[in-house]
């Protein structure tokens, strides 16, 4: 058992060993210094927590209903929702381009009614990365709501808080945790999206183009800043990996 355990530690090791030899870390500070990485980084960041402050605004009402609410055709409306999860992502960045896109079902009227052009965009960017990161915080928060004891809220509620002071008062403190941790997995698949984000708003330097989608450029033209992107992404990941383990298993 042990043996087989080291053979799968050891596929997920190997590739991330072989980035860090490659590496060339001398070279590093120079790397990340360059305009391509700095363009791409601040993309990225705008893009991410976006899309961070979208899904809080829509998300945790949408997690809220989902939890709290029975009403027909609520399993469908679920499995929609979280639907990107498991969606290829560049399908969904093809559904965005024929929904959205100048000559859409809803973005030619939106274009016709307003100028904007979502798709190729900085707002094509934040759409892309904010439909296939929102899932996240809606299944974590829904989780918690499922789970919390009903009895606080209702004692609340009977000792006069209305619904806003249950809300603000009792029920957010007790699903925080599990709040923060979703908040946080919707940051990290954002800024690590890259099928939607080249579908919808393609990769255009300084202007759509990501961490992820400058890794894909450089791996033509810059071997090393390729690697030194990548890695950027790989400490993120495992730092948001590592700080949110016991969020969903119980510590030992």
């Amino acid at each position: 058992m042990m043996l087989l355990a080291a053979v799968a530690f050891a596929f997920f090791v190997v590739p991330l060993v072989g980035l860090a030899v490659r590496a060339p870390w001398g070279e590093m500070g120079e790397l990340l210094r360059s305009d391509q990485v700095r363009d791409a980084l601040g993309v990225s960041a705008i893009a991410s927590v976006s899309a961070v402050l979208i899904s809080a605004v829509f998300g945790i009402p949408l997690a809220w209903v989902l939890a709290r609410s029975d009403f027909p055709g609520k399993s469908l409306v679920r499995g929609l929702v979280l639907l990107p999860l498991v969606l290829p992502p560049v399908v969904g960045g093809a559904a965005l381009l024929f929904t959205l896109g100048r000559s859409g079902v809803f973005g030619e009227p939106i274009y016709e009614a307003t100028g904007l052009v979502l798709p190729f965009s900085i707002w094509g960017v934040i759409l892309a990365v904010t439909f296939v990161s929102m899932p996240f915080l809606v299944i974590t928060v829904e989780g918690a709501l499922r789970n919390i004891d009903q009895r606080y809220e209702g004692a609340a509620s009977s000792l006069g808080a209305n619904r806003w002071t249950v809300i603000r008062k009792v029920t957010l403190p007790m699903i925080a945790p599990s709040l923060v941790a979703g908040l946080v997995l919707t940051w990290a698949r954002a800024i690590g999206e890259f099928g939607a984000t080249i579908t919808f708003a393609g990769n255009i330097p300084g202007e759509t183009q990501t961490l992820p989608l400058a890794v894909f450029l450089a791996l033509e033209t810059d071997r090393d800043a390729a690697i030194a992107l990548s890695l950027i992404l790989v400490a993120i990941s495992l730092i948001v990996l590592v700080a949110l383990r016991d969020r969903w298993l119980p510590s030992r």
